[in-house]
């Protein structure tokens, strides 16, 4: 029929704007080919293990989230944490804080030799030290100083 009648005369009799009946037409053609900028599960789930491996593991859902919009990728967050669900895309989780004092012993307890003076009378006669744990990646590392 199209190739019969013009466009504006078929608008005409069934009372339609010829505008319209493009924006229906846009509209079906579009919806066939799946919305306009939508990515598929696999492409996004491409770029979703790039970010993954680039920073090692430590993005959950929502950074990933921000981190795909950032990229130009317009997805949304309940899907990119479905995708991340299904496909087994976790977030490193944090070490627990490792306590490295126990003061419940029955060993002897070196005296407070200071006893909160802090301010010695004349050089090298009050000498202190502390230490502290730093965890890395290889273990603990322990650090002291003495002032």
């Amino acid at each position: 029929m199209r190739g019969q009648y013009p466009v504006s005369l078929a608008c005409e009799v069934l009372e339609v704007s010829a505008s319209g009946y493009f924006n229906w037409l846009r509209r079906r053609q579009s919806s066939r080919s799946g919305p306009p900028g939508r990515h598929s599960d696999e492409a996004v789930l491409a770029h979703m293990r790039a970010i993954h491996t680039e920073v090692k593991g430590e993005y959950g859902w929502p950074r990933m989230h921000k981190e795909l919009l950032a990229r130009g990728i317009r997805v949304g967050k309940d899907r990119v944490r479905k995708l991340m669900q299904q496909h087994g895309i976790m977030a490193r989780t944090k070490r627990k804080f490792v306590v490295t004092t126990d003061s419940r012993h029955s060993l002897p307890v070196a005296p407070d030799l200071v006893q909160r003076r802090f301010n010695p009378e004349a050089p090298n006669q009050l000498w202190s030290g502390d230490i502290t744990y730093i965890a890395t990646d290889e273990g603990w590392l322990l650090i002291s100083a003495q002032f």
